[in-house]
């Protein structure tokens, strides 16, 4: 490569927890620039899940966030004319940013009245291993089952 890599910006830790996991997941969540309704979106999300679960609503949506995150994805390659979905490891970041993406995708489809309810519900799924964005990640693990014959043309 003739240039190098760009340097990682440094991600400020969010006001009420002082974590850095949750600016991030709130930069997921967050819609037209709009940072301060995706910060009270999240901290709605968690007050709910603490009332509903009686527990710590940052360590669930930890725990959900870690049920929800894949391990491996296919790949395709082309190899002599065919194309091949090969099972690889997933780098922690792009792991971390995947399950991200996946519990905000599945929680916007959800048929709650707002969006910290919506998240919520997602969060609470994920923390008990059901839902839309633990079904995802099943269904990935399972491709990489089924795709495991050609992990031997792995780049």
């Amino acid at each position: 490569m003739r240039k190098a890599k760009p340097q990682k910006r440094i991600i400020l830790p969010d006001p009420r927890f002082n974590d850095q996991q949750v600016t991030k997941f709130v930069n997921n969540l967050m819609l037209c620039g709009k940072k301060e309704a995706a910060y009270s979106i999240f901290y709605e999300a968690i007050d709910i899940v603490e009332d509903k679960l009686k527990e710590n609503g940052l360590d669930v949506w930890r725990k959900a966030l870690a049920n929800v995150t894949p391990s491996v994805e296919v790949r395709s390659r082309r190899v002599g004319g065919a194309t091949f979905q090969i099972p690889t490891e997933i780098p922690p970041s792009r792991k971390q940013s995947i399950g991200m993406k996946n519990l905000i995708q599945f929680a916007r489809k959800r048929n709650e009245k707002s969006m910290g309810k919506k998240l919520a519900a997602e969060i609470m799924a994920g923390y008990k291993e059901e839902g839309g964005a633990f079904k995802r990640k099943e269904d990935i693990h399972r491709m990489t089952e089924a795709n495991k014959d050609f992990s031997h043309f792995r780049f």
